[in-house]
């Protein structure tokens, strides 16, 4: 272990100097993330690396569109179903939009009642939570199959610019592996809160301390990134 060489006051140690000290930083989270667990740290570090990514797909589907010479599909007219022989434009779109916002709501709610420790709750709020983002994600799957019957291929469509297809099976493809992956974990993590598992300290998969309920929260910082990233998909992709 790095000495560490405390201060006149007692209170803090000082940073030893040279490669000492950096590996000091990063072999204890109490300097390089002070007040901050491993878990929640590594997470916002994911989600940075997270944030990267889909920037760089927005970016570059952003240059395709204003790059091509081809006009670019209406997504009005393309993301439009016909409901009682009307004609609505972006239906599907706005529910989905509803559905993944509210799913925001009730994992805030999780997070709260799991520092409560109130098992029941937490689990049921984290149960509607995964059925919200299956709904979705089913959702998504039907306008996939709408879309790849109607002709859009990641190398053309009948609309327009060829680029279209791609982008949108590269965006919302990506948008939605993720959606799926929080499911699973969210029923995972519901199951072992609604067992007891984090009261009863007891050993398995993403156990934590006895009492500690902060994976609840951790698992909140993922969902709430991606329904803010749908956000940023639906206005430039959809609205745009």
């Amino acid at each position: 272990m790095a000495e560490t060489v405390l201060t006149h006051s007692g209170q803090s140690p000082a940073r030893p100097e040279g490669w000492r000290g950096i590996a000091a930083d990063w072999a204890s989270d109490q300097r390089a993330f002070k007040n901050v667990s491993w878990g929640k740290a590594m997470m916002w570090i994911f989600l940075l690396s997270d944030t990267f990514i889909f920037s760089c797909f927005l970016l570059s589907y952003m240059t395709a569109r204003m790059s091509t010479t081809v006009p670019w599909p209406n997504p009005s007219e393309v993301f439009a179903l016909n409901i009682g022989g009307n004609h609505i434009p972006l239906i599907l779109i706005a529910i989905m939009t509803f559905i993944l916002i509210s799913s925001s709501g009730t994992m805030a709610m999780a997070v709260n009642f799991g520092y409560r420790r109130d098992r029941v709750r937490t689990a049921a709020l984290m149960l509607v939570t995964a059925a919200f983002g299956a709904t979705f994600v089913g959702m998504q799957a039907f306008e996939w199959t709408k879309l790849i019957m109607e002709g859009v291929r990641p190398w053309g469509n009948p609309w327009g610019a060829p680029q279209f297809g791609a982008s949108f099976f590269m965006i919302t493809g990506f948008h939605g592996t993720h959606v799926t992956i929080g499911v699973i974990f969210l029923i995972a993590i519901a199951r072992k809160v609604l067992r007891g598992d984090f009261d009863l300290e007891r050993r398995g998969f993403f156990t934590s301390r006895k009492g500690y309920y902060e994976i609840v929260e951790i698992m909140g910082l993922y969902w709430h990134f991606v329904d803010l990233v749908w956000v940023f998909i639906f206005a430039l992709f959809y609205l745009w």
